[in-house]
């Protein structure tokens, strides 16, 4: 199989068509290659190329049984998004939020440990001591001051256990936001795949469909020098091959749009990228089944659960301002040289109780708690949108999947009878009974009904990802794919206890 080639980023891809799970080469095409019969004034050598594009069409986008693309450095699906899952920047940044995320529980368990505090303080004191006049001391001291202080807070209204509640709560939903970010992700890597593969195959369909006109071009020129067409024929086929010349730079620009997408989306150029096939045994049996999946699994259902219960301790937490305050402190000081006495020094040690009751600070508080309550409601329904935007989403999914596997048998009907049409033609226009231009339409006709099948079978594969996005199930375990999976646990774990230190576990 000959690989498609653009100056723009190289081997691509084959040009290639799959059809129920079999790979089928144009039996007619090749046959007529092979007897080395020419269409009806059209070169061999023309008629041979647009043959083979053909029969390269044939093949398909999607090859359920075994990989066209035989070359060690080929790339496959699998291959690719393992890349951007490993090295996309918008999946690590979120990873990074997670992180961050995970700091919240350290900082609220630390209201449940004691605050210490170390005080020094120096300054000059200059004392004079005066009798009837006469100056009986005078002298210059440094008044030094040394205290640690410990608080520890006993009891305040519950605050801290809710606020812990509260940042796990925060935890969880950081780590839901990441698996819809790595669902995002994929579901853009395997489109970006697939558009790449497509718009490979559209270039090379528009490519030969232009050397086709401009042969057709040549060949009624010739014909209307000798009388046999008129000047109108001349015209139609400028103007046919005007058409095609400006359908070949839309699909180059489609490409090159394509690859600058991949690029962004993989992190490198498409370079011979094997044929894809859609995930279908990884999806659920029944619509049924992927709605009951989808509310008990997607990521976007379960964040908004999360933000829920973040909301429900944060009114917790509020109220609790309301109650009284318990906390103890201790502190021991030393004292040196105090007011001018040179050589002298106290010490002293204290520890206090102390009980704090709030009365009224205007009313603040009071319009938290309403505040909190009414962000509680805000996210209840916040959940309930989810919910419903998720079932939807897998219902149009769901039906956009099942589409393509119609699309998909009708246009291979379509094809074959194309076929059965052309054969007709081409043995009619050896008896006269067909013209040239018959001929052509007929193979174009084919080519059409061929591009289709490719659209039909590259929106399969993308459905199915969608699909599986929709379900709430997509991700790099799900895939299978090589790559070390990121654990937001671990580094969570490692953090969660911390009681010092400013660097990160990775050493930041």
């Amino acid at each position: 199989m000959r690989d498609s080639v653009d100056p723009f980023m190289g081997n691509i891809a084959p040009v290639c068509l799959a059809r129920g799970g079999a790979i089928e080469v144009e039996m007619i095409a090749i046959d007529a290659m092979r007897r080395n019969e020419c269409l009806p004034g059209v070169m061999c050598s023309v008629r041979k190329q647009v043959l083979l594009s053909v029969s390269l069409m044939s093949l398909a986008l999607v090859a359920p049984s075994f990989a066209l693309v035989t070359s060690a450095r080929a790339e496959s699906m699998s291959g690719a998004l393992a890349k951007s899952y490993a090295y996309s920047p918008d999946l690590n940044q979120q990873r990074a939020a997670t992180r961050a995320a995970d700091e919240t529980v350290p900082r609220a368990t630390a209201g449940w440990r004691p605050t210490v505090t170390a005080t020094s303080s120096v300054g000059v004191a200059t004392t004079k001591t005066v009798d009837h006049g006469f100056v009986k001391q005078d002298g210059n001291t440094l008044p030094r001051v040394n205290s640690i202080s410990l608080t520890q807070t006993l009891y305040n209204g519950g605050r801290t256990g809710n606020t812990v509640l509260q940042a796990e709560s925060t935890v969880m939903q950081a780590r839901e936001t990441l698996r819809q970010s790595e669902q995002d992700l994929l579901s853009s890597g395997s489109t970006a795949y697939m558009n790449v593969l497509r718009d490979t195959a559209l270039l090379e369909l528009q490519n030969n469909n232009v050397e086709v006109l401009q042969q057709q071009l040549k060949q009624t020129e010739d014909r209307f020098q000798v009388g046999e067409v008129t000047r109108t024929d001349v015209a139609q086929a400028q103007a046919s091959l005007a058409q095609g010349q400006a359908s070949a730079a839309g699909a180059r620009f489609n490409l090159q749009n394509s690859i600058a997408v991949y690029r962004q989306v993989i992190g490198e150029q498409p370079r011979n990228l094997e044929p894809a096939r859609a995930v279908e045994s990884l999806l659920p049996r029944s619509l049924d089944a992927a709605l009951a999946s989808s509310q008990k699994d997607h990521p976007k259902i379960q964040a908004a659960l999360h933000a829920v219960d973040v909301a429900a301790l944060n009114v917790t937490v509020q109220e609790g301002a309301l109650l009284p305050t318990v906390s103890a402190t201790g502190q021991a000081s030393v004292l040196r040289e105090p007011n001018g006495f040179p050589n002298y020094q106290t010490k002293s040690y204290s520890a206090v109780a102390s009980l704090s009751v709030p009365l009224y600070d205007g009313g603040t508080t009071y319009a938290g708690v309403r505040q909190a309550k009414e962000l509680l409601g805000q996210a209840r329904l916040q959940a309930d949108l989810q919910r419903e935007t998720v079932r939807s989403a897998v219902i149009a999914a769901w039906g956009g999947f099942q589409t393509t596997k119609l699309q998909i048998q009708s246009y291979q009907a379509q094809v074959r009878a194309n076929e059965i049409a052309l054969e007709g033609v081409r043995e009619e226009a050896k008896v006269g009974q067909r013209t040239t231009l018959d001929v052509l339409n007929a193979q174009q006709t084919l080519l059409n009904s061929r591009v289709s099948l490719v659209t039909s079978q590259r929106d399969q594969v993308v459905a199915s990802y969608l699909l599986l996005a929709a379900v709430g199930q997509l991700s790099a375990s799900t895939l299978g794919l090589r790559v070390a999976t990121y654990d937001p646990t671990v580094h969570f774990d490692q953090v969660k206890d911390k009681w010092l230190g400013t660097r990160t576990p990775d050493g930041n």
